[in-house]
């Protein structure tokens, strides 16, 4: 018993140092990983479970480590990628390697109908698409297709095995929901964290252009902040990241706030890169 209770043991130490080294595997506009240290000020483990409903890049999931998680997007095709990398890291990894580089492959692997790929094939297509193209823009045409270019030879490179296989270890804590947040946020409980890090609606016009079919828009400003004050009265503790405006002060009405300075890429060129506010709107029990 002795001998099994340190084998046991063991081999839950190698897991947890595989987990802690787990990264953000997709590059997202709008990520907040230039923030994540002080987002991550904000959790701690005694709260039973983390939960984010606008999930992106995840690169908050993967910094604290949660021991459970609940997660989701309104991308269909987000959460779907995130379930074969938890489900299927080694041949995803595979599959992407057979892909190509340049503009030429990138355009080839951009024309490919997802609804005719594997699973597998379907989320190594969006990985490679997300590594490569235009300033890591996810954006689709009225018909639902991804029609970002390429971006060029500075985009980094796609994932090695280890880290898919890192990201994998962690995602097995966590439960993928693809829908609307007012969905996933309808299984929130007593104990939980919520990060929310909404699109920026900004008047009705979209700062990082077309995320989804669907626009997020004034009314899902709204419900945003009906969804902030439920979990309010339910002793939900929350943070929410919003750029500084009319829309930020709307929403943080009755909540503590702390700004913090980040550096984006509005328009996607150099010249309009520039310093921007924005708002951690937070409750606490």
């Amino acid at each position: 018993m002795v001998e099994f209770y340190f084998q046991f043991n063991s081999e839950t130490n190698e897991a947890r140092k595989i987990m802690a080294s787990a990264m953000p595997f997709l590059r997202w506009a709008g990520s907040k990983r230039q923030i994540v240290a002080t987002l991550a000020g904000h959790w701690n483990d005694s709260f039973d479970r983390y939960v984010e409903p606008f999930l992106g890049s995840a690169c908050l999931f993967f910094r604290v480590s949660p021991r459970k998680a609940l997660l989701g997007d309104i991308n269909r095709e987000l959460i779907e990628t995130y379930d074969q990398v938890k489900a299927n890291a080694a041949e995803l990894s595979t599959t992407l390697s057979e892909f190509g580089n340049g503009s030429r492959n990138y355009y080839k692997i951009r024309s490919l109908n997802p609804s005719d790929l594997t699973p597998v094939k379907r989320a190594a297509r969006f990985i490679y698409l997300n590594r490569f193209c235009f300033n890591g823009l996810y954006r689709t045409n009225r018909l639902g297709q991804f029609n970002v270019p390429y971006g060029g030879g500075k985009s980094g490179s796609l994932s090695s095995i280890s880290s898919l296989s890192s990201a994998s270890s962690l995602l097995q804590r966590a439960v993928l929901r693809p829908g609307d947040f007012e969905k996933l946020l309808g299984k929130v409980r007593k104990g939980d964290f919520v990060y929310m890090d909404p699109p920026f609606s900004i008047r009705n016009r979209r700062v990082f252009k077309q995320y989804d079919p669907s626009v997020f828009d004034q009314s899902d400003v709204l419900r945003l902040r009906r969804s902030m004050e439920a979990l309010a009265d339910s002793k939900v503790a929350f943070v929410v990241s919003y750029l500084e405006s009319e829309e930020a002060d709307f929403l943080r009405r009755g909540f503590s706030v702390s700004a913090v300075t980040v550096r984006r890429n509005i328009a996607g060129f150099l010249r309009s890169r520039k310093q921007c506010r924005e708002l951690l709107i937070c409750y606490e029990p």
